[in-house]
């Protein structure tokens, strides 16, 4: 199969706009006999649902959640990315794609990410419209702060709560359409095949995680918008519901597979304190506005760090990017800080952490200005730290006080310790700019698709790509599709395809209940997490990927020889949920490390130790490396690569630097 990306003709900054104004459209009465299936209520999904039920289509959405409330989008703490230069600093569309492909390593696709930049800032006036509490300046406009990977403010947000707000906007469009009988809502539902019939996506078959039952589902199309895979690593700031179940089941089914070794680790996450430890918690990257992040000059140093004098101190990055300092990339700032800790620099009881101050800017930036507001002359540390510590958390209150209530420290005291962490996935489902997958009718959007992020996502992105998708693209490009199958009558789900689709889903959960060995899905779950950290996760190389691959192999034949699912699997069982999503995860992650050990480069999240820089900084491979690798299943795990070469006519590639 030939990958056609379907990128419409014309200049950059043209394309979008004619695309828009040349699509195949389909007319109000047509819209009302075509059924949308939408998986996945988070901001990809609820906006899409509710934004394609407002158009007339007649709109079903799942998710395993008991409420779409609940989808993961609600974590999202720092801020939505959008180039509406409120500050008058320079920025542009034009700035904010570029900022985007250069971040990303300059791996992903033009014609995407610029249109992402276009729809930006109409996204912050939509949520304004439904009432999201985005922070304001004392004059009542909006307000932006920074976020990695950027010289210009152009992150909205709404105190740490960010996607919590943005997800409520979305969840109320949603439920208003369920509320006017547009939308039929399955929670509680989770889909476990994707039915095609002749070569088209025509439906899924869902499981009732309430009844155990299973049911037939039929679209014109279906629609994935369900996340993305961090938790193939066990530990991660994903929910630990978050899974790559609907994904993969699409992947299997004729869907290709877009860069998955592309994986994001966040700098600015709270370290690992124990072995029973089940999830890993995010401190917003837009901390690092105000935060200073450091070590000790001085190796193994276990002084408090109160105790431990300016000089004394190595701000590291200030130090090494002095252009854009704390503000470097993710990609960048983990690194970083694993080389500090790995050099013996690193804090903590475990040395595997770094401090992230804020005193310096409490005192300085905050309590200075607040003090010169009252007019208080040579104001005391004790004032300054007071006034400065109002500001703060008006900011970042709810982080201070999740800190302080997970690890029992006081961060407007001492310094946060952090380390790097599993966040967020690059890659996904490949699409073309209509994001549609290989199987045709079969959408991706949001984190389920590789599209918009190339090697290395900006800080404040995902939620812009989340709602773009939703809000802004699907609504145009769907119509591409869905005019050809106005003609297409609604499939009964008595049909062969679906009775077929519905018995291989049952037998495999009769293979997983049958197993019943002395193991549970939870130590599998640890073990292949642990593998993949290890040796696909900060840094890679060929011969621990090749071990990997031989270890998450035996691992996934241990499984379904000796894993124990107990429960009926005709009842609320979730057991037998996880079960099913951890053997994904052992398919997963071994197309992981075949694709990070094919891609012999580094280049943003994929960090291959063989080729770097004397600076230690990754080492792309621009002439062999320039492309999308697209993953095709085949039988018993085989797996064909097909490329995507990637062209760039509006920007010229460079070797990133951030000095």
């Amino acid at each position: 199969m030939t990958l056609d990306s379907r990128i419409p003709e014309g200049q950059l900054g043209e394309k979008w706009t004619k695309y828009k104004s040349s699509v195949p459209l389909v007319n109000p009465a047509n819209k009302r006999n075509l059924e949308i299936i939408v998986v996945g209520t988070g901001l990809a999904g609820a906006s899409a649902a509710a934004s394609l039920a407002e158009m007339g289509y007649k709109v079903k959405a799942f998710c395993f959640q008991d409420s779409p409330r609940r989808a993961h989008s609600i974590a999202a703490q720092g801020g939505i990315n959008a180039a509406k230069n409120y500050q008058n600093d320079g920025d542009s569309v034009y700035r904010l794609f570029y900022d985007t492909i250069k971040g990303g390593d300059y791996r992903a696709r033009e014609a995407n990410v610029h249109r992402l930049a276009e729809v930006s800032a109409a996204i912050i006036d939509q949520c304004v419209a439904q009432g999201v509490p985005f922070a304001r300046e004392y004059g009542g406009t909006l307000s932006n702060r920074s976020f990695g990977g950027t010289q210009v403010q152009r992150t909205f947000y709404a105190a740490g709560q960010t996607g919590q707000q943005l997800l409520l906007g979305a969840y109320s469009a949603l439920e208003r359409q369920v509320g006017l009988g547009n939308v039929k809502m399955y929670s509680r539902h989770e889909m476990l095949e994707v039915v095609k019939i002749d070569g088209k996506a025509r439906g899924i078959i869902a499981r009732d995680l309430i009844s155990g039952n299973l049911e037939r589902h039929f679209g014109h199309a279906v629609l994935l918008c369900t996340g993305g895979y961090g938790n193939v690593f066990y530990l991660s700031t994903n929910a630990m519901g978050s899974n790559v179940t609907a994904a993969w089941k699409a992947h299997k089914s004729g869907a290709y597979f877009g860069n998955p070794c592309f994986t994001q680790i966040h700098p600015t996450c709270i370290p690992v304190s124990g072995h029973y430890q089940s999830k890993l918690t995010l401190m917003s990257e837009s901390l690092r506005n105000d935060g200073r992040i450091w070590v000790p000059k001085q190796k193994d140093d276990n002084r408090q760090p109160n105790d431990i004098p300016e000089d004394e101190r190595d701000y590291y990055l200030e130090r090494r990017y002095p252009a854009f300092g704390n503000l470097v990339p993710r990609d960048v700032a983990s690194r970083a800080a694993k080389e500090r800790c790995d050099a013996g620099y690193g804090v903590g009881p475990s040395k595997m952490a770094v401090y992230l101050d804020f005193r310096s800017n409490l005192m300085n930036k905050y309590g200075r200005a607040e003090a010169n507001k009252m007019g208080i002359e040579n104001p005391d540390d004790e004032t300054l730290i007071r006034l400065g510590k109002e500001v703060v958390k008006e900011k970042y209150g709810n982080l201070f006080d999740m800190y302080k209530q997970i690890t029992d420290e006081d961060p407007y005291e001492v310094p946060m310790r952090i380390y790097p962490a599993v966040h967020y996935t690059m890659g996904g489902l490949w699409v073309d700019y209509d994001l549609m997958t290989t199987v045709p009718g079969l959408y991706a959007l949001g984190e389920a698709n590789f599209s918009d992020h190339g090697a290395n996502r900006l800080g404040a992105s995902a939620l812009m790509q989340g709602l773009a998708d939703g809000y802004f693209v699907i609504p145009y490009t769907i119509g591409s599709y869905l005019s050809k199958e106005i003609g297409t009558k609604s499939i009964p789900t008595d049909h062969d395809e679906f009775v077929a689709a519905e018995n291989r889903c049952a037998d495999y959960i009769n293979r997983l209940m049958g197993i019943n060995g002395k193991q549970s899905v939870e130590s599998f779950h640890r073990r292949l997490g642990l593998i993949m950290w290890n040796k696909c996760g900060m840094a890679r190389n060929e011969n621990g990927l090749k071990e990997a691959i031989e270890e998450i192999r035996s691992l996934r034949d241990e499984f379904w020889k000796d894993v124990r699912v107990p429960g009926k699997k005709d009842a609320f069982n979730p057991e037998l949920e996880k079960a099913g999503r951890v053997a994904d995860f052992l398919e997963l992650g071994e197309l992981m490390c075949l694709d990070a050990l094919q891609r012999n480069e580094s280049c943003g999240g994929h960090f291959r130790e063989e080729y770097q820089t004397e600076e230690g900084e990754a080492m792309r491979d621009d002439n062999n490396y320039k492309y999308v690798a697209a993953w095709e299943m085949g039988q018993n795990n085989n797996w064909t690569l097909h490329k995507e070469d990637l062209v760039y006519e509006n920007i010229k590639i460079a070797q990133r630097s951030y000095k």
